[in-house]
């Protein structure tokens, strides 16, 4: 009686086990769902035009888990606050911050299906959290960086708006993914506002201000 027991016990419990929700597999299907019509996973980068890129609702995800930080993320879909202090693809309307909320296991699930969406062009270990006086002057004065993008100064919010935020750049983003952003944008953004800076910045410059990003609290 008591095998029994176990053995009805133990297929109960294999069977709670094959008929709850995977939410590592259905990231991508609850992905589909809710946040597809604002975003693309399918990479390379499908604009061409301005009117490509004007016609996005949101930014595009097929390297997201190069660049976002997990924990920060399955953080960020239960709780979203803005990014961006304008409107996607706007520089006259301030974003409402109305992005939707997730469930933590819905949350769970499309951050696993997002951090597998990597790039080749980013490579691990690059970058480490560093700050420099020649990074510092290069973001906030040789470069146009602050003019576009927000930054923390003991507290205080300095810089511009019409580029995404870089207060808490250091929880949000992975800085092998900045540097790699910085020495090889067209390959994640053909059709942008931002400058290309390995044009004008040489390699060790661009580790510099990546390693200095990383530190944004």
């Amino acid at each position: 009686m008591r095998l029994l027991a176990v053995t009805v016990s133990l297929g109960a419990a294999l069977l709670v086990m094959a008929t709850a929700p995977s939410y590592a597999a259905g990231g991508d299907a609850i992905f589909k769902k809710s946040c597809a019509s604002c975003h693309y996973t399918d990479g390379p980068a499908k604009e061409k035009t301005i009117s490509d890129q004007l016609a996005k609702k949101g930014p595009e995800l097929f390297y997201a888990g190069s660049k976002f930080k997990k924990d920060w993320l399955a953080a960020w879909l239960q709780n979203p606050k803005p990014i961006r202090p304008m409107k996607y693809n706007s520089l006259s309307e301030v974003n409402k911050g109305d992005h939707p909320k997730m469930s933590a296991g819905d949350a769970a699930a499309v951050t696993d299906f997002l951090m597998g969406l990597t790039s080749p062009e980013v490579k691990a270990g690059v970058i480490k959290p560093a700050e420099s006086a020649q990074a510092k002057a290069i973001f906030g004065k040789k470069m146009p960086c602050t003019g576009c993008h927000e930054y923390s100064v003991k507290g205080e919010v300095h810089g511009g708006k019409s580029g995404p935020s870089l207060v808490g750049a250091g929880k949000r983003l992975n800085p092998d993914w900045v540097y790699a952003y910085l020495a090889n944008i067209k390959v994640f953004k053909p059709v942008r506002d931002m400058p290309d800076f390995a044009s004008v910045l040489n390699p060790k410059d661009l580790e510099n201000v990546a390693a200095y990003i990383a530190t944004f609290e």
